[in-house]
Order: structure tokens, then C-alpha cells, then sequence
């Protein structure tokens, strides 16, 4: 018996695939955006809570603990609303592009109307 060879999917450039959506369709600009601000806030969110950590470990007494978790808790909170802005500026501005491209160059005006 011979054995069957497993095959793989073939490697894709993801930089041309995603050039080539955002191209095809005007919102995957917007999911690119989205996803673009979520990474970056992640990976600092992850160092941040590995500072803490670090921080955490080399606490000498009770007090200097619950400094430190009321600080990080403070920061998280600044930072996770901070976010929250930030990603609903994204979407309005996407939002108010998708809007003008959708409005009809053609307007009339009330004085056209036939009485």
C-alpha cells in the first residue's frame, strides 16, 4: 500500500488578500480599521497587566498591594473608556463617508413642488 500524501493549504499573502478586499468592498476598509485599533489596544492591555504583575510580585506589605491594584484598576478604566471613544470615532467616520456616498446629487427644493 502506498500512503497518500497530506496536503496543505497553499500560503496566501495576507497583505495582497486584504488589499484586494478592502478594494472589492468599501466596508472591509472599516472592519481593517477596527481590527487594526483592537490589536493595538490588546498588546498594550497585555503589557500593561504584565507590568502589574511583575509589580504585584515584589509588594513588601498589604497596604502597598492594594495601592497598586487600586492604581491599575484607576488606569484600566481610563484606558478601556479611552478605547471605547476612540473605536466610536472609527465608526461615525465611516458612517458619515458611507452616508454622503449614499445621498442623491439631485436635490429639490420645497419652491418646485406643484400646488
Amino acid at each position: 500500500m502506498t500512503k497518500s500524501a497530506k496536503k496543505t493549504a497553499p500560503k496566501t499573502d495576507t497583505t495582497a488578500f486584504t488589499s484586494a478586499m478592502a478594494i472589492g468592498h468599501p466596508a472591509a476598509t472599516l472592519w481593517l480599521d477596527i481590527m487594526a485599533e483592537s490589536t493595538r489596544f490588546i498588546s498594550e492591555r497585555l503589557q500593561n497587566d504584565f507590568e502589574t504583575q511583575q509589580a504585584l510580585l515584589h509588594c513588601q506589605n498589604p497596604a502597598d498591594l492594594v495601592q497598586l491594584q487600586s492604581e491599575s484598576f484607576r488606569k484600566a478604566v481610563e484606558q478601556y473608556t479611552s478605547e471605547a471613544q476612540r473605536m466610536y470615532d472609527i465608526m461615525t467616520e465611516a458612517t458619515g463617508d458611507t452616508v454622503k456616498d449614499a445621498k442623491t446629487s439631485t436635490k429639490r427644493g420645497y419652491d418646485d413642488v406643484p400646488v
